[in-house]
Parts: C-alpha cells; structure tokens; sequence
C-alpha cells in the first residue's frame, strides 16, 4: 500500500506538524512554532527530511514498475509535489542556513523540477511569522517599549517573512511609511550550529588536496551568514550604498530611521512594487523586462566599482517592480566588502572579462585558486561561461534554457571532481553570480551588460591601463 501524503511528511519530534493542503495554512500553523535550536535537535531534523525524501522517490521507484510511461510522468509529478512540500514545510520551521539552501534551490527554474521552484519561492516571502506576542516582546526589548506606543500604526501581520526575520509595515508618528525587518529569536545561533552539521557532509572530502582551501570557503560563507543577522551593519551598509543613486536613475535604496533601528531590529523605508513572480504574472513587454534588467545590472556595477561593495543577495525576493518603472532594491545583509584585500583581485579578474582572450581567463584564474598549472577543463569552460555575457559586446540573450543549463553543469561538475581550490570568499561570488544570472534568466532579458560595466567603471575615473 503506497505511503499517503501524510505519511510522507511524517511529523517533527519536537512539535505538531503541518497538515497537507493550502501552503497558507501551512503557514499559520508555523507560527506557533518556534525556531528549533540545539545543533544536535536540528541535526535529527535534517535526518528526518533526508529519510521523507529518500522515501518519495523510492516509492515512485517502486510503483513505477506497473504503471505505464503517461501514468509515471503523473506519478513522477505528483512525487516532486509532495518532496517539495515536505521540503517547505521543514525550511521553514528550521529557518537559518537550512531555509537559505531552500531559497537557493527555488532560484533554478527549469533546472531543478517545476514543483520544487514553485513551492521553495514562498521561501522568499511567506516563511511562518512570529506569534504576535513574541513579536511585541522582541520589539519591547530591542526598543523599550511596545510597538503600540512607538508608532502611529503598526500592522501585526507580517507582509514578508524569510530565513532570518519577518517584516511588519508601520508608519512613523511623523507620517513615514517605514518596513521594520524584526529578527527571529536565536537565529544566529542556528546559523551556527547548521554550519556545524554542514561540515560533517564535508568530513569526506578532507584526504582531497584542496581540503584547506574548500575548509577555508566554507568558514567564509559561514562568517558572512552570521554577519547578515547583525542589522547594525546591514543599516551601515544602507548608508553606504543609498547616496551612490541619484533619483532619475530610477534605483530606490531604502532609508534607515537609526532611531528605530537596533542589533536585531531594523527600521526603513517602506518601498512600493511588487515581487519578480507578480511581476512577471502581468506578462509585460521585452522592452519592460530589459529595462529592469538593466537597471539590476546598474545596480550592481555601481555597488561594486564605485561603493566597493558586491551586492551578493541576487533572489526574487529582494527587488521590487514599480509601476512607474523604478526599481527597489532591498536586504543588504549578504554583501561582500571589496576591502584592501580583494579589491585588487577583483580589478585583476576584470581583464578577462572585458577581453575574453583565453590567455587573459587563465592568467586570472590561476592567481585567484594559487594555481602553478593551468586550471582543470571545467573550471576555465565555467569561467567562460561566467564572462561571455559581458565580453561578447552585444545583446546576450539571458533566457536562453540551454545556455543557463550548461553552466548549471559545468558547476556540477566542478563540485563533483572537487576542483574546489580558490580564494575562500569564492562560494559568496558564486553564489553572487549564479543569483544574479537567475534573475534575469526568469526575466528573459536580452541586454548587452558591458556597456552597462564601461560606463560605471568609467563614472569612477578608474585607470585600466594597467590591467587591459
């Protein structure tokens, strides 16, 4: 007797689990949930989602036998329905690293199946929120008194809530419209301990000659996860980045009210617009997605060569579409500061990605990974990969499936061989690039880039004489 969906969620040790139907549903019943913490308890969490995957497609695997090849691709469909479920419905209670990996697999459309990308996106937007009454102790604590008192309103219902907190709209005594981003309690803790857990994926890995340097990125994606839940440095970041903009541009960076804004709360402009999916959903012109994907790539550069910061948080999630064409950009947590350090690595890889020359691709990469011999086949055909949009000069094609899915390969492969010796912040820029190649992959945009880069690195008054 095949297992019911029921059965394949199973239930969590440590609380009452969700009932299978409406991923709303799914959601109130996890806000009466708190976030597990304890390394070893999330650990037999991670074990127990392991065995309810390993099961759905062992019964598929099974069933599959008797069925026909129509009645299979139903089955097949129905199995990634329930995973992806299962898969929501543990994300989100565990949060931390764990959701983030969730939200990473719901930005691969076509790659990974069609249920998996369609139920992990509400990741981005709708994990389970805090109870009310947790959330007026966390604001009472953080701030000294109760969010009644503190604002003329204040909406107790979450409008997104994600990995690390949940955001409530409110408006200031003054009449701002603001967004408070409030932390969930103990998440850096998570963090933490899921990392712990990670590395025992990794143990088997540690004979490999570049254990050290694979070790080395894995502590770095580690300090720059833990960094995110520190909102002071998000708010200075903000700081850093909004004066970069000028209002004709078209790019809205939110303002941070201080005043309101603490370690574990922080209180900013409330943008209008809608998310990618809704976006998306009204099916608008080429024309409007190209100029959206613009000004995401403006974004970018302008973050990188004249604020010296690489905006590495590239999801569905974090951009919102105006009607009158601007673009909101928002959470920057996860960013990457090019400090004295990496900023001249990061103007030595920009030779071969305003050349394209081969010669020019290996010369960098062999100093990026410490590399005496050339780099392994995959890697310099990955690093293609990563340039040719900008260096072609032209119009590129960014929805273009196979080209998206070779890359996607490429890194498979790259992992699968443990090409794995880099520089230790090399997981954040991947994980910085294939972010934002998602993006405007879902976007179908066909924009030329370099031009775009020419014109910011120009704005700076950099010299590339010395590097091109």
């Amino acid at each position: 007797m095949p297992p019911t969906v029921e059965e394949l969620m199973g239930a969590l040790p440590e609380a009452k689990p969700a009932e299978p139907g409406p991923l709303a549903e799914m959601l109130a019943a996890g806000s009466l949930r708190p976030v597990p913490v304890g390394r070893w308890r999330r650990l037999r969490l991670l074990s127990t989602l392991q065995a309810k995957i390993g099961a759905a497609y062992l019964f598929y695997w099974m069933r599959g036998w008797f069925k026909k090849a129509e009645a299979r691709e139903r089955l097949l469909a129905e199995t990634h329905w329930q995973t992806a479920v299962s898969l929501f419905d543990s994300m989100s209670y565990l949060r931390g690293a764990v959701m983030k990996l969730g939200q990473t697999l719901a930005n691969f459309p076509d790659i990974v199946p069609r249920a998996f990308v369609e139920t992990l996106e509400q990741l981005h937007y709708d994990a389970p929120p805090m109870h009310w009454s947790l959330l007026r102790e966390m604001v009472h604590s953080e701030l000294s008194d109760d969010p009644e008192n503190l604002f003329a309103s204040f909406d107790r219902q979450a409008f997104a809530a994600a990995s690390l907190g949940q955001v409530h709209a409110a408006r200031l005594k003054t009449g701002e419209e603001v967004a408070l981003k409030i932390q969930y309690p103990g998440i850096a803790r998570t963090i933490r301990e899921d990392f712990r857990n990670f590395f025992l994926y990794l143990l088997p890995g540690r004979l490999n000659k570049d254990w050290e340097s694979a070790k080395n990125q894995f502590d770095d994606l580690r300090r720059r996860l833990e960094r995110e839940t520190d909102y002071e440095a998000e708010a200075a970041t903000l700081g850093k980045v909004r004066p970069l903009f000028r209002e004709d541009e078209g790019i809205l960076i939110p303002r941070v009210y201080s005043q309101y804004s603490t370690p574990r709360i922080l209180t900013m402009e409330r943008l209008g617009g809608v998310h990618l999916q809704e976006f998306l959903a009204r099916n608008p012109s080429q024309q409007e997605r190209d100029e959206f994907a613009r000004k995401i790539v403006r974004a970018w550069y302008r973050m990188q060569y004249a604020g010296r910061v690489l905006y590495a948080d590239f999801h569905p999630g974090n951009f919102l579409f105006m009607d009158d064409g601007r673009l909101g950009v928002i959470d920057f947590g996860f960013v990457l500061p090019l400090d004295d350090e990496l900023w001249p690595l990061m103007r030595l890889m920009d030779r071969p990605f305003t050349t394209g020359r081969r010669e020019d691709r290996i010369a960098a990469l062999k100093v990026w990974s410490q590399l005496t011999d050339d780099p392994a086949e995959p890697t310099e055909q990955f690093a293609d990969w990563e340039m040719r949009a900008r260096y072609c000069g032209e119009p590129f094609d960014f929805g273009d499936e196979a080209d998206f899915r070779r890359g996607i390969d490429l890194l498979s492969e790259i992992v699968r061989k443990r090409y794995t010796r880099a520089h230790s912040c090399s997981a954040v820029i991947m994980r910085q690039h294939m972010g934002w190649r998602s993006v405007l992959y879902r976007l179908k945009a066909k924009i030329d880039i370099r031009s775009i880069a020419e014109e910011e690195v120009k704005a700076t008054g950099w010299d590339r004489s010395a590097y091109v």
